[in-house]
């Protein structure tokens, strides 16, 4: 066995031939050492020792140069080996820190009250480029068992913990919390990201996720404050009653607390639930089928499965359009109305719409001004709102929605940062102010969505309930929810949001998005595009001064750029920050148009996406121009999700794959295609085929004969 000096002097050769700044590269080495020499990680080194052995630097120094952060999300990332990678270890230690700073805060309470802890259906089964030869203590890593690695710690701490049998979604442990007068809960899960990945949300009290400067607290106390992990065996926490489990009674009195929130007893309308193999299941099935609803489930995403296999790109995402091709084809055969989907902690929603006889995709921001519109009027009807009404977003999400509710005569905090733990702290507000009857909804554009005051994160639940009845009384009258939509936008003005991103991985990624941000923020930018900029706001500046904490500094990493507009233009203007959880620079635009004639709104609604499609490559070059890329046009049409380094790979092989067509039996045309195209994952050709038709006047599969 080779010892700890001679595995890090190979380290840092290997290191030093990459690219990345020196205090990278140290803050890596130092953080390796650490996990070969010291015996809490013993398991982990045979697998260290592998991977140094194979060369596998990049993977490495992305492993070990940081602690994962915390997001807008809390910790989530891919699971693996290392400290900045999801495993047992990063956890306890999480929850360790997590034990000490809630009996700092709270002493006694917090071991009386306890914590809720529930998780989803991930389970990590990716092998390379760790050796399936050798023990590996992430392999099958599943939720359940991250949770219980957790509970011996709190156990351990002398804090009660709550479980379920199972898994649960995201909005029920919010719930839970609150139901049990708990002091805190985590949900382990990473929302909708790919199969790789897991982790740890952390949620306060009230059900809500951690603002600042709390947060930062929490991390300092993980970082800075654990010098050693305590630890019980699981069976004697439940023996000792240290952990209670709970189930269907609690499932029984949130799906009835859920289900009060109906606003309509319309309920002709057939449904088609997608869950994504996820926990809406236990939440948005048995919710819309309590009251009533004509509701089928999807058959190929039925069951609970971490590896999302029938769900393209296995991204179970709603905000992505291609989640949906596997219950379209069950939609259209069984005649349905509605296709709803969630992702796989149930928090968010997604909507596709049988528009007379035809499918269409509602976005979050849409999904977010039917709800709202529905909301008030409905509650106004009944009788409602009568010391007026509050509708809460966050800032990126759709100005119409401001706009609609000032007319209607409600209030909205719109102003938020990104992140719906900002939407529950307005809530904790107007709740603590007796106000929660003027409450209509919380809204972001990432397709979340809550209503009622049982919880302080989205759900997906009470928001399927909401869009499936206004889709049954609309229904009542020949129109669909986008006809209702339509004449909102006829009203107000045609709304267009757009959303892209520049995904930049690994420890140089950061660098990138860092170099990105800091040019936008330090330059004169007089123009984007063929617009002038009329103002730019930095959310970094105002209020306030100083930051509370840098997960503030962090959440405030925003730039927002107004655009001079022209007459048939309300408002222009793009917003630009990183993800809090995924390495990669998120970009808003929005482009409001002016109210016109129900007859003009398709010739408004081109322009404006035209216009939004050229701003959106402007302004894309520009950044790709900050990082010193030439990317092609061409580039616009792959898969947005795709990370730069991916796309850029792409077109180093694309005349490789052209050159395919030469070679004479379609069997090795086929296998040599796919080891071409393996680097791209899951429904490659998908991925790069309107790319690849825009160059050779075929798709991938036409083009190499290989369709049939």
């Amino acid at each position: 066995m080779a010892t700890v000096q001679d595995l890090m002097v190979k380290a840092q050769s290997g290191f030093n031939q990459l690219d990345i700044p020196a205090p990278i590269v140290a803050a890596a080495l130092e953080s390796l050492e650490s996990w070969l020499g010291d015996d809490v990680f013993e398991a982990y080194r045979p697998q260290l020792e592998h991977l140094i052995d194979a060369g596998a630097w990049d993977f490495l120094l992305d492993a070990f140069y940081q602690v994962i952060p915390f997001g807008t999300g809390g910790r989530r990332g891919l699971v693996g080996i290392g400290p900045n990678r999801i495993n047992p270890w990063t956890i306890q230690s999480s929850a360790q820190g997590h034990a000490q700073y809630l009996i700092k805060t709270y002493g006694e309470e917090a071991r009386q009250r306890g914590v809720v802890l529930t998780w989803d259906v991930r389970v990590f089964t990716q092998q390379a480029p760790y050796s399936p030869d050798l023990p590996n203590p992430i392999m099958n890593l599943d939720g359940r068992q991250l949770a219980e690695a957790a509970a011996v710690v709190y156990a351990a701490n002398g804090i009660k913990v709550y479980m379920y049998e199972a898994v649960r979604s995201t909005p029920q442990l919010s719930f839970t919390i609150r139901h049990l007068k708990a002091i805190s809960g985590d949900m382990f899960s990473a929302s909708h990201n790919l199969p790789t990945d897991n982790g740890k949300k952390v949620y306060d009290q009230y059900g809500g996720q951690l603002i600042p400067p709390h947060d930062q607290i929490l991390v300092d106390e993980v970082t800075q404050q654990v010098e050693r992990i305590k630890r019980m065996p699981f069976d004697d926490a439940c023996t000792q009653g240290r952990v209670a489990f709970v189930g269907e009674d609690i499932d029984r009195i949130y799906q009835d607390t859920v289900a009060a929130l109906s606003l309509s007893n319309a309920r002709d309308i057939k449904i088609v639930y997608a869950p994504l193999h996820g926990t809406g299941l236990t939440s948005v099935y048995p919710v819309l089928q309590k009251l009533g609803f004509d509701v089928a489930l999807d058959p190929r995403s039925a069951n609970l499965s971490g590896a999302f296999e029938n769900v393209t790109f296995n991204i179970p995402n709603p905000e992505v359009q291609q989640s949906f091709d596997t219950a379209l084809p069950y939609a259209r055969e069984t005649a349905a109305d509605l296709v709803i989907s969630t992702d796989p902690d149930a928090d968010r929603m997604g909507v596709m719409v049988n528009h007379h006889g035809g499918w269409e995709f509602l976005n979050g921001n849409e999904i977010g001004i039917l709800l709202t519109h529905y909301g008030i009027t409905k509650m106004k009807a009944a009788g409602g709102l009568e010391t007026g009404g509050v509708v809460i977003k966050t800032d990126v999400t759709t100005s119409l929605i401001a706009a609609m509710a000032e007319a209607l005569g409600v209030d909205c905090i719109g102003d938020l940062l990104v992140g719906f733990k900002y939407i529950g702290e307005e809530m904790n507000k107007l709740d603590a102010g007796g106000r929660m009857a003027d409450f209509v909804l919380g809204t972001e554009e990432s397709h979340g969505f809550l209503m009622g005051n049982y919880a302080r994160d989205k759900d997906a639940a009470g928001a399927a309930i909401w869009i499936a009845e206004h889709a049954a009384e609309l229904k009542r009258e020949g129109h669909s929810l986008l006809d209702q939509l339509n004449h909102i936008y006829a009203t107000y003005g045609y709304c267009h949001n757009h959303l892209t991103e520049i995904r930049l991985l690994g420890a140089k990624g950061m660098e990138q998005i860092r170099k990105i941000m800091d040019h936008l923020r330090e330059e004169d930018i007089t123009t984007v595009g063929d617009f002038n900029v009329a103002r730019q706001i930095d959310r970094w500046q105002g209020s306030p001064q100083p930051h509370l904490s840098r997960t503030d500094t962090s959440s405030r990493n925003v730039l927002v750029f107004y655009l001079e507009s022209p007459e048939d233009i309300q408002s222009l203007r793009i917003t630009v920050r990183p993800s809090g959880t995924e390495p990669k620079v998120k970009m808003y635009f929005e482009i409001l148009g002016r109210p016109c004639d129900p007859g003009q709104l398709a010739q408004s609604r081109e322009a404006i996406v035209a216009l939004c499609d050229r701003l959106e490559k402007q302004l894309m070059q520009y950044c790709y121009g900050i990082l010193g890329v030439d990317f092609p046009e061409r580039g616009f049409l792959l898969f947005w999700q795709l990370p730069l380094d991916t796309k850029l790979q792409y077109f180093e092989i694309e005349e490789a794959i052209a050159a395919l067509k030469t070679v004479d039996a379609p069997a090795e045309r086929r296998m040599a295609l796919e080891d071409l195209l393996a680097f791209l994952g899951a429904n490659p050709i998908q991925k790069i085929d309107p790319a690849f038709k825009a160059r050779y006047g075929q798709g991938v599969m036409g083009y190499l004969d290989l369709a049939k």
